[in-house]
């Protein structure tokens, strides 16, 4: 998909007369440890990017070329986090809604109406429409999955310091078979969903 092709959806919205538009994506819903990162960014229209679309589309190396861009580029950007516990205690959907939230705050400038990956809304104290597959259709939309993609994978090799027997640096807290065989030889970190570890621990 082209760069003007990812505006399409902003470029509708804006002959409507929306003037601010902001994207808004997350990343960390399926990994067994660590927090849920979300961001929010507004971008000035028709802003070139070359090669930006979905984080999860692009290597490691790319995402990272152009997250200071981004960054350097938008009008506003915002970064949320909920915490594992908080994932625990309000469940993981719950959760990403208020790390969203936690993002749009963050903003500078207000937007007349947010973007948001996926099919599922909440109150997020702006007019916010659901765009399924929005990090591949929206440019906004994509920004936001880069920096909240970036933003966590950063954190969690963080975290791969504190708890280096885990291997976060290398799965970011995903249930690969490396990381299952970690958790039966050293049990959960205060980094783990206890929530996603129930049917796993409930078959030992």
């Amino acid at each position: 998909m082209s760069v003007q092709n990812m505006w399409e959806i902003e470029d509708s919205l804006f002959d409507q007369g929306i003037g601010v538009i902001c994207g808004v994506d997350e990343a960390g819903r399926g990994p067994l440890a660590g927090p849920v990162y979300a961001a929010a960014v507004i971008l000035p229209r028709d802003l070139e990017i070359p090669g930006l679309t979905d984080s999860k589309k692009l290597s490691d190396k790319k995402r990272r070329e152009l997250f200071p861009i981004i960054q350097e580029q938008a009008v506003a950007f915002g970064i949320g986090v909920a915490s594992e516990k908080e994932i625990d205690e309000i469940n993981i959907l719950q959760a990403t809604f208020l790390a969203m939230k936690r993002a749009l705050e963050k903003l500078s400038v207000r937007p007349d109406l947010a973007l948001i990956d996926g099919n599922r809304e909440t109150d997020f104290g702006v007019p916010a429409k659901t765009v399924v597959k929005g990090d591949s259709l929206s440019a906004s939309i994509a920004a936001a999955s880069i920096l909240a993609k970036v933003s966590r994978d950063d954190y969690m090799m963080e975290l791969a310091q504190k708890y280096p027997q885990y291997g976060f640096d290398i799965h970011k807290g995903y249930g690969t078979k490396a990381h299952y065989q970690a958790l039966r030889e050293f049990g959960p970190s205060e980094v783990h969903r206890m929530t996603f570890l129930k049917s796993f621990y409930g078959k030992k």
